[in-house]
Formats: structure tokens, sequence, C-alpha cells
């Protein structure tokens, strides 16, 4: 799966503004204290997570 997830570039107290925009809830959060995670069943990599990601958490390989 090309999607990865840096959770050292992941804030703390953060709620993932990438996961709430995924189209087919392929990255999810599990709070706001942990990174978010993508369910590759899922994720169609569209890469709009990779776009909306403020910190450059989220890339595609």
């Amino acid at each position: 799966m090309p999607i990865k997830i840096d959770p050292t570039k992941c804030p703390k107290d953060h709620s993932c503004p990438a996961a709430a925009s995924c189209p087919v809830s392929a990255l999810t959060q599990k709070d706001e204290k942990s990174a978010p995670q993508v369910d590759t069943s899922k994720c169609m990599e569209c890469q709009m997570c990779v776009t909306l990601c403020p910190r450059g958490a989220i890339i595609f390989e």
C-alpha cells in the first residue's frame, strides 16, 4: 500500500483533518492523541489525504 503515515509528524491533541475528508473512510483516527491509520482494503489511493495533511505526515509512495 503506497499511502503511509509518519506518526512523528502528527501533533498530539490533534484531530486529523485528512481523516475527516476521506471519501471512502479508509483513513481513521482512534482518538486525538493517536496518529491516523489507513485501512488498505478501503483505500482507493485518491491521495486526497496527502493533499490535506497540514503536517506532511501522510505520504504516497
